[in-house]
């Protein structure tokens, strides 16, 4: 089960709806949660940089303009996270790395960490809306992430599963069970394949999975090669609550940012996307 989660928070709409997706979730759940806001050190006090002759002054004034922003920018979002908690209990935690470092490192010690798809954490824009620091996360982060998409609102559809038997899929799975993330809502397990009887085969073998956890599963055949439109459309039309998935593609999430099925879905789910490699 769900024992604790990490959400990271800046100013940007998809910031804040992981922050009170997350305090819902631990309202829910029980799991304790953390806050976190990234003042990345690294990126406000360079201590590398080359500076030119006559320049170190200038340096100086710089780094502590960054520095000081970097702080107001923390404050502002811990005071909205305060003020969004309504009394429910959280830790909070100021982290001073760069951002992709400093929440794998922070995630070590959480079982699911919360992001806003479009959560810069200081960095530069985020590329078709999707933040640069997930990647990093998906690539190397040992934890599974709940990717919440700034337009995100409460809906009482299924959860889908996007299934395709394959390793990432089955690992995905796996966590999504065992850290109890249905919340006992009924499970769609959607599978692709060339015929409606190879898919219906390949979603039967998760729905088997996850009834061995107690959960309500049944199977979802979707015929056809381009497996992340055929999700999002279901996931439109079933109004699904969450979608979950792990990789589709036989290169995985290392084409995350060149066009994979991947991308796409982080791109245009219009609900919470959990997600591991």
């Amino acid at each position: 089960m769900l024992r604790s989660l990490l959400v990271a928070l800046d100013d940007t709409p998809g910031a804040k709806a992981a922050q009170n997706a997350a305090f819902a979730l631990s309202r829910r759940s029980g799991a304790a949660m953390t806050a976190a806001v990234v003042l990345d050190r690294p990126h406000t006090e360079s201590d590398h940089e080359f500076v030119p002759l006559g320049g170190a002054a200038f340096k100086a004034r710089r780094d502590a303009a960054l520095a000081k922003r970097a702080q107001e920018d923390a404050a502002l979002a811990l005071a909205d996270c305060a003020a969004a908690a309504a009394g429910h209990p959280y830790a909070e935690l100021r982290l001073e790395d760069a951002p992709e470092a400093a929440l794998l490192r922070a995630s070590a010690t959480h079982d699911l960490l919360m992001i806003g798809r479009d959560s810069t954490l200081g960095l530069e824009a985020t590329e078709d809306g999707v933040a640069p620091v997930i990647e990093r996360l998906l690539m190397d982060g040992a934890r599974p992430l709940l990717v919440i998409p700034p337009e995100s609102a409460p809906a009482e559809g299924p959860v889908l599963v996007g299934y395709d038997a394959s390793i990432p899929a089955m690992a995905t799975l796996q966590l999504f069970a065992l850290l109890g993330l249905a919340e006992g809502a009924p499970v769609r397990v959607a599978s692709a394949a060339g015929n409606r009887a190879t898919a219906l085969a390949m979603a039967e073998e998760g729905c088997a999975y996850l009834r061995q956890h107690g959960l309500d599963a049944t199977p979802l055949a979707m015929v056809g090669d381009r497996p992340a439109d055929l999700l999002l459309a279901e996931a439109e039309g079933l109004r699904a609550r969450l979608l979950v998935v792990g990789s589709f593609e036989e290169s995985g999430l290392r084409r995350l940012f060149t066009g994979s099925a991947t991308h796409t879905l982080l791109r245009h789910a219009r609900c919470p996307l959990f997600i591991h490699h």
